[in-house]
């Protein structure tokens, strides 16, 4: 299916352009990170449902980053 191409390119994408946050010591707030991880958890579950597996899997690794994010700022200190 070509829209499983497209949304797992567009996916891998998203990911790569988050490694620099990733790798950043200053991190969004939780404010942002949580509400995308919680989000990409449903379109991976929704992509799920519609058989685009790849898209899917995508989807699930760049939650998994956004969460390692929200973990990564969860631990810094407080000023």
């Amino acid at each position: 299916m070509i829209q499983d191409a497209v949304f797992t390119i567009g996916t891998v994408i998203f990911t790569i352009a988050l490694v620099p946050t990733l790798r950043d010591p200053q991190k969004p707030p939780l404010g942002t990170s949580i509400p995308i991880t919680l989000t990409l958890t449903a379109f991976a579950l929704s992509f799920l449902s519609l058989g685009l597996w790849f898209t899917a899997v995508a989807t699930a690794i760049e939650c998994a980053c956004w969460g390692a994010v929200a973990f990564q700022r969860y631990r810094q200190p407080r000023p």
